[in-house]
């Protein structure tokens, strides 16, 4: 059988350095992206045969390319491209700067899309092989003080369902992967707060505080996401969201239902919206 390569972007740390760790000792060839390449050394010597560090900045252009063009040269084939490079914005909608928005959509967002881009080729050269897109249950539901962040990542999955039916024919999966709270450095340098307006205090501070307090103190085991994507993307039936960690599924559970239950509340006036008979015979007359 021929051995599985993993391409992942943010491999420096957290969920990527886990992914990365996880791929080595499942005895796959790993291609270890991030924006600084030396911090990738310690992966690197965990299996110098098996390990490719390359430099990659989603957010420039031409770098996407180079690294999926590095990969093949070195492996061959690409068989599961994990983008997982990203941070986080604290801040109402008020509070965040247009620059920081877009900065955020275009790593979140645009990075994702372009390296997924980079490699839709190959995967259909190959007629094989997964898209995972690490998104949150910030995917899914937002809270005061996530617009910027939920923003980017909602952005990523109305993408990725897209991708899914369109890379199937190729027999391509997509997966979407919507974590919880996970050991990660995301509430901590990878999150960026916004300047204060005080009368968002009481809207907002919560949210401020939970993300600083959440630093360190995550339930979540990264390594354990890693195996957990792993047997998804082995399952005969992939799923297109997999949720990860209590707080995400019962977030998102939560939602779903309030979600079912406004749709069933104004059912009625939804399907009242319809052209009356006596109205659409009359504009046809017209015409």
């Amino acid at each position: 059988m021929t051995r599985q390569t993993w391409f992942i972007t943010g491999a420096s740390s957290g969920f990527g350095q886990a992914f990365a760790h996880h791929a080595v000792a499942a005895g796959y060839n790993v291609v270890a992206t991030a924006r600084d390449p030396s911090r990738l050394s310690a992966i690197a010597a965990l299996a110098p045969e098996r390990v490719l560090v390359h430099r990659l900045d989603v957010t420039r252009p031409g770098e996407a390319e180079e690294a999926i063009k590095a990969a093949i040269a070195r492996f061959g084939r690409i068989d599961v491209l994990i983008n997982n490079a990203g941070y986080g914005i604290v801040g109402a909608a008020e509070e965040t700067p247009e620059r920081e928005l877009r900065a955020q959509m275009e790593t979140n967002f645009f990075g994702a899309v372009g390296v997924t881009k980079a490699a839709l080729a190959q995967f259909r050269a190959q007629g094989g092989g997964a898209i995972v897109n690490i998104s949150s249950l910030g995917g899914q539901l937002s809270y005061p003080g996530f617009s910027a962040y939920s923003a980017s990542k909602f952005a990523l999955e109305g993408f990725s369902e897209a991708l899914a039916g369109e890379m199937a024919p190729f027999g391509v999966k997509v997966l979407i992967v919507e974590p919880g709270a996970f050991r990660t450095r995301l509430a901590g340098e990878a999150m960026k707060h916004m300047p204060i307006i005080p009368a968002y205090d009481q809207v907002v501070g919560a949210t401020r505080d939970f993300a600083r307090r959440m630093d360190g103190t995550q339930e979540g085991d990264p390594l354990k996401a890693a195996a957990a994507i792993d047997a998804a993307l082995k399952a005969d039936n992939t799923p297109l969201r997999l949720q990860l960690g209590r707080d995400a599924v019962d977030a998102i559970r939560s939602h779903a239902e309030h979600l079912l239950a406004d749709l069933a509340l104004w059912e009625d006036v939804a399907l009242d919206t319809r052209l009356d008979p006596a109205t659409s015979d009359a504009a046809s007359a017209g015409a």
